[in-house]
């Protein structure tokens, strides 16, 4: 079986850190709002850049925030709201490092019930219901790595519909989920909508 890939960012270092750190995954899941899905996904890549080739959640969380904020206003700003940003992403560290020892990857490692998963990712900061169930959908799509029956607790990010960052695994379905959303919003839907 081949790896697992996330072709999501147009670089192949910040797309091979997406499968190869849970954190930097969660953090490019965080900032996937507002900004175009490569920019959020590849944010994480960069910032492991302007930290000196170092992306943890321990460091982030003991950074100063105001330390974070620059990095992230550092030109190229990492997002469209750097400032605001900034704060989830140390809030979201502090959360992994408080409630999971740092390790990102114990918020799914060994877990049975794909609610408890949910309800797991629905607390970190900067997470809603949506972001829950999509990230839920990432790790049952391209990562193996959710409990069984996943696809009915990330409803409707769980169908085999083109949607999300959780069905891109090509050039070819980036495009396709692009075409869809265009078209929901079109129709004046949201990512979700059927």
């Amino acid at each position: 079986m081949a790896a697992p890939v996330i072709p999501i960012t147009g670089n192949d270092e910040a797309d091979r850190l997406l499968v190869d750190d849970p954190f930097a995954l969660l953090l490019g899941m965080l900032l996937d709002q507002q900004v175009p899905m490569e920019v959020a996904f590849r944010a994480p890549w960069v910032l492991k850049q302007r930290l000196g080739g170092m992306l943890d959640a321990t460091a982030l969380a003991a950074m100063d925030p105001d330390a974070v904020e620059a990095a992230f206003r550092e030109k190229p700003a990492l997002h469209r709201f750097p400032a605001s940003m900034a704060k989830r992403a140390h809030a979201l560290a502090t959360h992994v490092v408080e409630n999971y020892g740092g390790d990102a990857a114990a918020i799914w490692r060994d877990v049975d019930d794909p609610a408890v998963l949910f309800e797991r990712l629905r607390a970190l900061p900067g997470y809603g219901d949506e972001k829950a169930k999509i990230f839920l959908a990432i790790l049952g799509k391209r990562l193996d790595a959710a409990p069984s029956g996943w696809q009915a607790v990330a409803k409707p990010f769980g169908d085999p519909t083109p949607r999300s960052v959780a069905d891109v695994d090509s050039a070819e379905s980036l495009a396709r989920v692009r075409e869809w959303k265009r078209a929901q919003k079109a129709k004046g839907k949201g990512k979700g909508d059927m």
